[in-house]
Order: C-alpha cells, then sequence, then structure tokens
C-alpha cells in the first residue's frame, strides 16, 4: 500500500501566532514567478527598460492576491455573506488562480501602459513565472488538504484526506486522488513548453507566449476538475464554474494564438 500522508497545516508558531504552510508555499511561489518573470522578461528584451516586473512586483502581487481572494469569496458568496470579517483571513486558504490571473493582468496592463512598454511582452515573461509559480502553489493544497479528487476505489493507495477535511458523501473513504500532485506535475511541463515558446519565439511572436498559457493551462485545469470533488461552485447540471471559465479562456487563447500569427504574417 502506498499512502500520501496528511501533513500538519501549521509550520510553527511565532509569538503565539500559528504560521501555516500554505502562507509560506504561497509566498514562496509569489517570489519565483516575480523572480523568474523579470530574469524572461530582461532576457527577451534586451533593448527595454531592464528589472520592470520586479520594480512593481508589490503592485502585481497585491492585484494578483486582491484578485484572487474576491474571486473565491464570490465562489463562496453565500459564507462570506454571512461571515464578512471572513474575507480577510487569508492565512488558512481561500485564493483562486483565475481571480489571481485577472488582478495581475489588470495590474501589468497598468504598469505596461504608465512605463511604455509592450504590454504582450511583460505578460509574456510573467505566463512563464506564473505557471512556474503555480507548480510551486499547488503544494499549499496538499498542507491544507484540499483540492483533492475522487476515492480511489481499492483504496490501496492515495492521498490521506482526514475526516475532518473529507466531503460529506465520501465520509466512508480515507484514501483519494491527489489532484494537486497531479496539475503540479502539468503545469511543470506546460512551464517546459512556455519557456521554449519565450526563448525560441518571444521577441518576435510578441503574445504568443500568453495565449499559449492560457491554453495549456485551461485544458489542465479542465481535466483535473473533472475528477475534484471540492469545487467551489457548481451551475446548471453540476458543472464546476472552473470548467466553464476554462473554456471561456481556452477560446480566447486559441482566438489570441491565431491573431498573433495573423499579425506576423501581415507585416513580414
Amino acid at each position: 500500500m502506498f499512502v500520501i500522508p496528511a501533513p500538519e497545516a501549521i509550520a510553527f508558531s511565532l509569538f503565539g501566532l500559528p504560521i501555516y504552510w500554505y502562507g509560506i508555499i504561497m509566498a514562496l511561489a509569489i517570489f519565483t514567478a516575480m523572480l523568474v518573470g523579470n530574469n524572461l522578461y530582461n532576457r527577451i528584451n534586451k533593448d527595454s527598460r531592464k528589472d520592470v516586473i520586479i520594480e512593481y512586483a508589490p503592485a502585481i502581487i497585491i492585484a494578483g492576491i486582491l484578485g484572487a481572494r474576491l474571486y473565491f469569496c464570490l465562489l463562496h458568496y453565500d459564507y462570506y455573506l454571512a461571515n464578512p470579517i471572513e474575507i480577510l483571513g487569508l492565512r488558512q486558504g481561500g485564493l483562486s488562480i483565475h481571480g489571481a490571473i485577472l488582478g495581475g493582468i489588470l495590474a501589468m496592463i497598468v504598469v505596461a501602459k504608465k512605463n511604455h512598454i509592450s504590454i504582450m511582452s511583460i505578460m509574456d515573461a510573467m505566463a512563464c513565472g506564473t505557471l512556474l509559480g503555480q507548480v510551486i502553489g499547488r503544494w499549499g493544497n496538499y498542507f491544507n488538504s484540499e483540492a483533492y479528487g475522487l476515492p480511489v476505489l481499492n483504496q490501496t493507495w492515495g492521498l490521506f484526506i482526514p475526516e475532518s477535511k473529507r466531503v460529506v458523501q465520501y465520509l466512508d473513504y480515507s484514501l483519494f486522488h491527489p489532484t494537486f500532485l497531479y496539475e503540479s506535475i502539468l503545469n511543470l511541463v506546460g512551464f517546459c513548453l512556455l519557456l521554449v515558446l519565450i526563448t525560441k519565439l518571444g521577441k518576435k511572436y510578441k503574445g504568443l507566449t500568453t495565449f499559449t498559457y492560457l491554453c495549456v493551462y485551461s485544458v489542465i485545469r479542465f481535466f483535473i476538475e473533472r475528477i475534484r470533488v471540492d469545487s467551489a461552485l457548481n451551475i446548471a447540471g453540476g458543472i464546476p464554474i472552473a470548467e466553464v471559465i476554462s473554456l471561456i479562456l481556452l477560446l480566447i487563447g486559441i482566438c489570441g494564438i491565431i491573431v498573433v500569427f495573423v499579425r506576423n504574417y501581415r507585416y513580414k
């Protein structure tokens, strides 16, 4: 039997305040995303202003976190309407990557406009950094015993989920598919693809990396969501909202890739 054990959510205490692994991992994921994004921007845009992503990292990070938290709270609006003070409770989790993407995009558009640099150049670099950050960030779900999948039917392997963290209909099961791990591995594969794209084609085809990121992550998230049991919100027919958003972003990504190639063909 191979079992991934349930970890402790609290890493340590500081002056009596519990410090959660989730927060530590998310901080590491954000730091990695910014550092990688900045380095790639400098590498691809050698004639442009250097270190612009690091310079405006606080604004991009704040926008991403606000977007992630507000999106998550909207998906759980019934709970947060009854407990509005809990909106501020970030230490134990409650962030959505789709909200973070939206918030980060808005911040990067403002940064690009303010500094008179290419919007797609900064977004291409951050698309790579973001996906690598997601590779790390998914491990925060592991330490929170969340974002797990369906029960493993033979119960001979899987991720152990404490009874207090199990969804009601699966209380009799203890081992579940580690969807956090599946997504982390697939995100790493996606990052490698984006890295090749931006280093080989990023200078000529601005926007290609960004739109490919939308396609790659949307496909990954759509199929992972198919086996998750703790989706934030289901709409008509029991379809998780994350699947709908993923399909929308996939369509945007495909259309964007077509526009990038058509635009470059016209200006040859």
